[in-house]
This record gives C-alpha cells, sequence and structure tokens, in this order.
C-alpha cells in the first residue's frame, strides 16, 4: 500500500535522530520523537492519517525562519505550521525536508533542548 511506502520513507529521515531523541511511539502507523530533556518536547512525528502520511516537525512551529529557504513544493505540502502532509514519495521533497529536519535538530541543540 502507498502509505506504508510513504510512511516508510519519511520515518527513515527521523530514525537518524533517534540516538539523541527519546522513542514515544514506534508502531506500523506512528513514529514519534522527543526531546530527551527533563521536561521532554515534542520534536517530530510520522502519521498515517486516512488520506495521507503526515510529517510533524515542531521546531519550525517555534522557529519559523527555519522555513525560510524552502521550496515552493514542499511549502505547498505544508498543513498548518508545522505539519507536511504527504500522498506520494517524491525523492527531491524527501531529501529537502531530510535537510530541513537536520537544521530544525540542530537549532533545538543549539538552544539547550537536545
Amino acid at each position: 500500500m502507498e502509505s506504508e511506502r510513504i510512511f516508510s520513507a519519511l520515518k527513515s529521515i527521523l530514525e537518524d535522530f533517534e540516538p539523541s531523541l527519546s522513542v514515544v511511539h514506534n508502531t506500523s502507523e506512528n513514529y514519534y520523537l522527543n526531546t530527551p530533556t527533563t521536561k521532554a518536547e515534542f520534536f517530530a512525528a510520522v502519521q498515517i492519517k486516512k488520506s495521507y502520511v503526515a510529517f510533524h516537525l515542531m521546531p519550525v512551529y517555534y522557529y519559523p525562519e527555519l522555513l525560510d529557504n524552502i521550496s515552493p513544493a514542499l511549502k505547498k505540502k505544508m498543513q498548518g505550521k508545522s505539519c507536511f502532509n504527504f500522498k506520494d514519495v517524491d525523492e527531491n521533497l524527501i531529501e529537502e525536508l531530510k535537510t530541513l529536519t537536520q537544521k530544525n535538530f540542530e537549532k533545538y541543540k543549539s538552544s539547550g533542548k537536545i
């Protein structure tokens, strides 16, 4: 099924950060990471929804300037302030989202959240 393929592609972005973050959920439909600090904060998640797969990236909510240089195509995937919705796998957008996630991780790290 296409949603599982999308979920897998998006989850692979976040798995690289697993050693530095806390896994809250790790199921076939929900992968959720928090910061490992005493007062844990939501970092990111991938969730299969009814008609799309959602990629939540919380740092962009607090630091919207992290979105300043994203492509129009990735911006079009946004729903709200910190969620990207995918109905297919676009390798270019996955790679761009991977780079954006790394920047978000570095921002949380430099601000002491990680």
